[in-house]
């Protein structure tokens, strides 16, 4: 067993990190070789259960469904018919790109220690996946103690949520970015933005060392259960970033930019629930009853955030739409996503009830009152969802309301609590505002960085034109 091997081992059943055990390991198999055999012999085994991995297996393709084509198709139908292949080209080409930055660098940046800067992100030992293998001591420790899934099922489970939070942003400035500078600005967000932040939220050592070597936000007490933060408050705020330093689609206001296909929105949206099951009910990571709570959360408050919207359109315009219903129900998969394994069914109702009319208020009023041009809404559903859902969430976990607690699986028992409504409150506030900062500046000096190279947007003439023939050459759609 070569040194790597036995520190990855050791990292993953003792009590310390496997950047700290690595140096003292080294020196143990050069000064004794005898003593290591024994050392692991000593340590607790993790073995692989084929349940849990299957479900992990099954969630993993659902997080892609939500991409593609659930997004793509969501996104799409949203844009004028002549910018529909665009939209469908950015989210699959970030989709295929993202995999491989993440294989290559990502997921080391984001899920192992990073030395003196662990609190903000990761290092590079596992860089090119090095030592992660179909060894069956290659094992990510679940939250049951002594049980585990193949790592190579984690990296693959981790890498479909890499991929979907920079493809929800372009929705942003659809219609009006090149598509040089698209793929380019997530090369360098996921590198500067959403590593470190899945760092600072998600890594914590694991439940051998519940808190050692954990990322800042985690370090604060706050709680994200699929990605609140990381991946809808993240996204969100780039996208108004992005959305403000790009300046309105040509015609803003003065022409229709109506959705060209309903019909197509209608059914991204009903594959993003349907893969959202996988996003929330897979980050427990175990095929258990909080996999299952996290399920009918997922089911709930998805359902009444759409009953929601349609309910506060009636009341505002006299009608309700389908982008109405569509837009509810993805603004209650967002305020649920960091609730759905800590708060009740009850709670995620109540959740989903008070999530659209929130969403709403900044869609239609808070938009038109600053005038910026948020194509598809991914500030006023993502983030402004995302910022009430991880709030929420803090209240929500609380027992004496039907939620789940927050367990500390570095105890015997597995034994759950809550600090309190002000202290969980104010730790989810310290995440949110952290991802807030990160995400807002790092953003907005990366797409300064890349507008200097390539520039940003498309000439007023090819957007006119649309982004289908002038950015690709093909359209969407034929005339007979």
């Amino acid at each position: 067993m070569t040194s790597t091997k036995l520190s990855s081992t050791l990292a993953r059943v003792g009590s310390l990190s496997a950047a700290l055990l690595a140096p003292a390991i080294a020196f143990a198999q050069q000064a004794a070789p005898a003593a290591a055999p024994a050392a692991a012999a000593a340590a607790p085994a993790i073995t692989m259960d084929k349940g849990d991995n299957t479900w992990m297996l099954v969630s993993t393709v659902l997080v892609l469904l939500m991409t593609i084509p659930g997004l793509a198709l969501f996104y799409g139908g949203l844009v004028r018919a002549k910018n529909m292949l665009s939209v469908l080209m950015q989210v699959f080409m970030i989709t295929a790109m993202v995999m491989i930055i993440w294989c290559v660098y990502g997921y080391s940046l984001a899920f192992t220690d990073g030395g003196s800067l662990n609190s903000f992100v990761g290092g590079f030992s596992k860089a090119f996946l090095a030592g992660v293998s179909t060894d069956s001591k290659d094992l990510v420790e679940t939250f049951t103690k002594g049980v585990g899934i193949p790592e190579l099922t984690y990296v693959c489970f981790q890498m479909t949520f890499a991929c979907i939070t920079p493809a929800l942003i372009v929705g942003a400035f659809a219609e009006r970015i090149k598509f040089s500078a698209v793929m380019l600005f997530v090369f360098l967000w996921v590198t500067f933005v959403y590593f470190p932040i899945a760092h600072m939220v998600w890594y914590w050592g694991g439940p051998s060392s519940y808190t050692a070597a954990s990322g800042m936000v985690f370090g604060f007490g706050a709680i994200d259960f699929a990605g609140g933060t990381v991946v809808h408050i993240n996204a969100g705020i780039a996208g108004l970033v992005g959305a403000i330093m790009l300046g309105k689609r040509t015609g803003y206001k003065k022409e229709i930019m109506a959705p060209h296909s309903m019909t197509l929105t209608m059914v991204g949206a009903s594959l993003l629930w349907v893969g959202w099951f996988g996003f929330n009910a897979g980050s427990n990571l175990e095929a258990n009853a909080y996999a299952s709570l996290a399920m009918i959360n997922t089911f709930v408050a998805t359902a009444a955030a759409a009953l929601s919207w349609c309910v506060v359109e009636t009341f505002a315009r006299g009608k309700a739409s389908m982008l109405g219903a569509a837009s509810g129900a993805v603004a209650g998969l967002v305020a649920v996503t960091p609730a759905a394994g800590y708060a009740g069914p009850m709670g995620s109702i109540v959740l989903g009830i008070l999530v659209s009319p929130i969403c709403y208020f900044f869609v239609d009023v808070v938009k038109n009152k600053f005038n910026y041009d948020d194509s598809l809404d991914v500030f006023g559903v993502h983030c402004i969802g995302g910022i009430f859902g991880a709030l929420m969430t803090g209240i929500l976990v609380n027992p004496a309301l039907g939620g789940a607690g927050i367990v500390d699986y570095s105890t015997a028992d597995f034994a759950a609590s809550y600090p309190g409504t002000a202290t969980q409150l104010l730790a989810q506030f310290k995440g949110v505002l952290t991802t807030l900062l990160w995400s807002g500046i790092g953003s907005a000096i990366l797409y300064k960085i890349v507008d200097i190279i390539v520039g940003l947007r498309v000439t007023p003439e090819a957007e006119r034109e649309g982004l289908d023939l002038a950015s690709h050459g093909e359209a969407a759609y034929h005339s007979s």
